[in-house]
């Protein structure tokens, strides 16, 4: 007689459910608040850094500074680089002694002047009736043509600029830029003032108070460049002559081709004219390496953030092991573990993620309120920073849950 055995209760199969493993990996994070905390602040600054930096970026491009773009697109420089293939004269100056009214000529040119370094090295410069040795202050003389002094887009604080008459007849006259005027205490032209180069005096008849395409000519005295020739000679070869040429807006490049030519028709080759850079090329290249810098130091804060996370993680590994040894012994196996301790790294580089995108939005719309700019946000780089941070979280994850995984259940019981 055949007897029937007794049906045996096959053990429960062990598993993890979505709703178990994110309610487990949110008690794991909420455990200690303050290292949660301290846990996802790296992933804040990176991913906020790389969200405020792309948009910030792209707030500035369409910002541009329409002085700066008039400026540099009518700006032409003409430069004396003499005959290259011949040794160098102990002076250099290659503009003919009307360069002035020849650009002045061509169509499209609305200031045009030569300026070169008067004395190779700094001369003694005073103001005041008495050139003493004690009051002589070291200032940058220029000699300048008057058509430079036009170029340059001043503004005149008092007097006037060197004229045609000035320098066709040799005068011994000067120009101080502002900061010049402060050293040598001149203020006001009523009582005309000289100043004395070297000894030599030279009237005082104009200020200026600013300089559009040449700030550093505020810290120089500018005296007619024919007086000195006839007093000083012709500039040296290490400091050649340079014509600054004003243009009207998109007639730079033709004027930097026909420059030279019509300056130097029997010899083209002594001058050079340098035309202006596209201001939208070179604002991509100063964009270009800002971005490079500062997506580079957010990628650097990204690792340090990842590295915090994972040591982090790893640290509750160690503190949680008889949790662990519980777990296993209860029959959760190793990948449960490993879940676990992933999804929590996953939830805080998600959280960082948040966070830092939208403190990046902030820092643009706040920077872009305040200078009364348009703030630029584009879509498909901000909508998927926080994966940024999603990810780093899940890197940052792999090796404490994998050593947690291999936790064995005795093991953890003993400890």
């Amino acid at each position: 007689m055949l007897r029937r055995e007794p049906k045996r209760d096959t053990p429960a199969r062990s598993r993890l459910r979505p709703a178990d493993l994110f309610s487990e990996a949110m008690a794991g994070i909420l455990q200690r608040p303050a290292r949660t905390v301290l846990t996802v602040l790296g992933t804040v600054i990176g991913v906020g850094a790389f969200t405020a930096i792309l948009g910030l970026t792209a707030t500035t491009q369409g910002q541009v500074s329409t002085d700066f773009t008039v400026l540099g697109a009518t700006q032409v420089t003409v430069n004396d680089v003499g005959d290259n293939t011949e040794q160098a004269e102990p002076t250099m100056y290659d503009f003919p002694p009307n360069a002035d009214e020849i650009i002045d000529h061509l169509d499209g040119v609305v200031h045009a002047g030569v300026r070169w370094q008067a004395f190779p090295s700094t001369p003694n410069v005073s103001g005041g009736d008495d050139p003493s040795v004690d009051q002589q202050i070291p200032l940058t003389v220029y000699a300048a043509s008057p058509g430079y002094l036009q170029a340059i887009d001043p503004t005149v604080q008092q007097g006037v600029l060197i004229n045609s008459f000035d320098d066709t007849r040799h005068l011994r006259v000067a120009v101080l830029g502002q900061a010049a005027a402060n050293q040598l205490n001149i203020s006001n032209l009523t009582a005309q003032p000289a100043v004395f180069i070297n000894g030599v005096g030279y009237t005082v008849i104009g200020i200026l108070a600013d300089d559009q395409r040449d700030p550093e000519d505020l810290l120089g005295v500018f005296i007619p460049d024919q007086t000195v020739l006839e007093n000083y000679g012709p500039p040296p070869s290490q400091n050649p002559a340079r014509m600054l040429i004003e243009t009207k807006l998109g007639a730079a490049d033709l004027i930097a081709h026909q420059a030279a030519l019509a300056l130097r028709p029997d010899q083209p080759d002594l001058l050079q004219a340098v035309a202006p850079l596209d201001p939208h090329t070179l604002q991509n290249a100063v964009d270009g390496n800002l971005n490079s810098l500062f997506l580079l130091l957010a990628a650097l804060t990204l690792i340090i953030g990842t590295v915090g996370i994972a040591n982090t993680t790893l640290v509750a590994v160690m503190e949680r092991i008889g949790e662990i040894g519980l777990r296993r012994s209860l029959g959760a196996k190793p990948r449960h573990i490993a879940t676990q301790f992933l999804t929590e790294t996953t939830l805080l580089g998600t959280l960082g993620g948040l966070i830092g995108t939208a403190l990046g939005i902030a820092v643009v719309l706040s920077v872009a309120i305040a200078n009364h700019w348009t703030a630029v946000l584009n879509p498909a780089t901000t909508l998927p920073a926080p994966l940024i941070g999603t990810l780093t979280g899940l890197l940052a994850g792999l090796y404490p849950s994998l050593r947690a995984a291999r936790i064995q259940p005795l093991e953890a019981l003993r400890r």
